[in-house]
This record gives C-alpha cells, sequence and structure tokens, in this order.
C-alpha cells in the first residue's frame, strides 16, 4: 500500500521511472538526533581537552598557551567538520541520524555531494541565532522548518537537500497501462507531444492516485483534467480516463499487448 501524499511525504523517481515515496524527517525527530550528535561531539571535545591538559602540566608555560590554541582549533574543526565528515563516508548519516533512522538526500533523493553538506552546515550557524551563552537555541531553524511543507531548514534550502526518516519505504514500479494502447487510440497523437516533464509527472501521479478510487470519482477527476491536455493537441476525447492513459502510454511506450478501442471524438 502507498503512502498517502502528505505534506510530510516526498514523491521521488529514480532515472529508471521507479517512484519512491519517503517519509520526511520532522522536527522533533531531528532534534533528538542532533541531540546525540551535540552529546558526542561534547564528549570527544572533553576528551581532547583532558589531553591538553595532562600535556600542559608537563610542559613550560609557553607550550601550555599553544594547547589553548590547539583547542580552539580543534573546537572549530569538530564543530563544522564533523557532520560534513559523517555525512560524506556514512552516506548522509550522522551517528545520531544513524539512531534515529535519519539521513539527509537531495532534493530528489540522490546520495548527498561533498558541496551539498558543506553548504547545508555552514548555514548552520544562521539556524542556532539566537544564542546564549555560546549554546544555540536553534530559535531560528525552528521557525523556518515550521513554515516549510518539507521541514527544510535554511541550510537545506539553500543546498537543495532534506531529511528523509528511513523507517518506511514504500517502492512502486513503473506504470502499468492496463489495456494498451491500441494502433487506432495512439494514431491521433501527434509524433512528439507538447508536453514537459512536469505535465508527465502530474499525469502519472494521477493515474497513479486514481487506482486507489471510486472509478466514478476517478471518471469525475479525468472529466477535470483531460481538457487541459485535449486542448493543446486539439482532440476532444470521449473518454477523458483513457485519453490520460493513452497519453502517458505515449510519451513513456511500453510494450503494447493488445484490446481497448478507439475514444476520440475527433478534432477542432
Amino acid at each position: 500500500m502507498a503512502i498517502d501524499k502528505l505534506d510530510t511525504a516526498a514523491d521521488i523517481e529514480t532515472p529508471e521511472h521507479v517512484y519512491f515515496q519517503r517519509p520526511i524527517a520532522g522536527p522533533s525527530r531531528r532534534i533528538f538526533a542532533y541531540l546525540i550528535d551535540f552529546i558526542l561531539r561534547g564528549a570527544l571535545m572533553m576528551i581532547f581537552a583532558i589531553l591538553l591538559s595532562l600535556t600542559s602540566i608537563a610542559t613550560p608555560d609557553d607550550l601550555s598557551q599553544a594547547s589553548m590554541g590547539f583547542a580552539l582549533v580543534a573546537f572549530f574543526v569538530l564543530e563544522w567538520g564533523y557532520f560534513v565528515f559523517f555525512e560524506m563516508f556514512f552516506a548522509g548519516r550522522s551517528p545520531g541520524k544513524m539512531a534515529t533512522k535519519l539521513r539527509v538526500v537531495t532534493a530528489t533523493g540522490q546520495p548527498l555531494g561533498f558541496y551539498d553538506s558543506v553548504l547545508r552546515n555552514l548555514l548552520r550557524a544562521a539556524d542556532l541565532l539566537p544564542t546564549a551563552s555560546n549554546i544555540g537555541l536553534y530559535a531560528v531553524g525552528l521557525i523556518v522548518m515550521a513554515r516549510d511543507r518539507r521541514f527544510r531548514r535554511l541550510g537545506d534550502m539553500v543546498a537543495g537537500t532534506m531529511v528523509v526518516h528511513e523507517g518506511v519505504s514504500n517502492v512502486s514500479g513503473p506504470l502499468i497501462i492496463h489495456p494498451p494502447p491500441t494502433h487506432q487510440e495512439l494514431a491521433p497523437l501527434p509524433g512528439r507531444l507538447p508536453l514537459g516533464r512536469e505535465d508527465l509527472e502530474a499525469i502519472e501521479l494521477f493515474l497513479r492516485r486514481a487506482q486507489n478510487l471510486n472509478p466514478a470519482r476517478a471518471h469525475e477527476l479525468a472529466e477535470m483534467v483531460a481538457p487541459i491536455y485535449a486542448e493543446r493537441l486539439g482532440l476532444r476525447p470521449q473518454n477523458p480516463w483513457r485519453f490520460l492513459q493513452v497519453l502517458y502510454a505515449k510519451a513513456r511506450p511500453a510494450p503494447v499487448q493488445s484490446a481497448g478501442g478507439p475514444f476520440y471524438g475527433g478534432r477542432h
């Protein structure tokens, strides 16, 4: 069973035209993941500070001052490189995201790239505003996430990324038109359809969703959608539902079997 198209789910298409619906991670789960990473980073910084302090005791004062410089550099590297490192080497997952089954992907569902990761994490400073006692309150990030349908923070918007939940994932294969269109049904259509990628995605999404509707309701909706595309082609389909099926099959052909019949009423 496919996930209903809600604001908390993203439709993703692979180059092979296989569709995924990925649940988008909400603010609460992402905050929990961030807290895990925050604690882990704090523990790493504490271990490093202890090692530096032991070194400072056994060295002259000038080396002790240098240790403070090393600590500041380590803090900077840990703060800004922690997420980039894990997102690059662990496929978009930091330890916190692994624990909460989250993953950062691009807006098209592809694996995260180095540039994407760096960009989204550089803007983390803006999401942390305002700050109190050097601890980010994340108010800006939470407000932006709450107002976005995919719960993206500023860094995600700029980098073109999103965080998805991997606990549930449903896959649907290529859409099969049954019965396949016949030669008579395909004949009135031009060799090159005046349809863009977004048009085909809209038609496919409609056909997939309409399969779960009452037949009468599906045809009622088809009567609202089909005229938009029929007008471009100068056609008057007698069966709007079948018209959309044949239109899609023409744009993305599948092996033709048999059955079906003419459904065009003629040209304007």
